[in-house]
């Protein structure tokens, strides 16, 4: 059974959901039948889909030739939007 976080790592924090009785069932049933309790279990799934939510965010791949152009992007100056700015002058309704 690997673990998937450090030892020296505590669980301060406490998480609260609820589930239908056949969500409930089909989790218990998933992990008994990988040795984990039901928080081990329901804590590393929610963890490793949380990763991936966030990785398709941070992290994406490029070949040379759109790197290229998306540094050009990055690197060349910022265009003049009047209206943007007009609107951005605008007084917010949280003013």
């Amino acid at each position: 059974m690997a673990r998937t976080r450090p030892r020296s790592e505590t669980r301060g924090e406490r998480v609260e959901l609820r589930a239908s009785t056949r969500q409930t069932t089909v989790i218990k049933q998933a992990a008994e039948a990988t040795g984990k309790t039901v928080t081990a279990f329901v804590l590393d799934a929610a963890y490793l889909e949380a990763q991936r939510a966030l990785t398709d965010r941070r992290l994406f791949l490029l070949d040379s030739k759109d790197w290229t152009r998306f540094t050009h992007a990055l690197d060349r100056p910022a265009r003049s939007r009047p209206r943007l700015r007009k609107l951005m002058e605008m007084p917010s309704i949280l003013d």
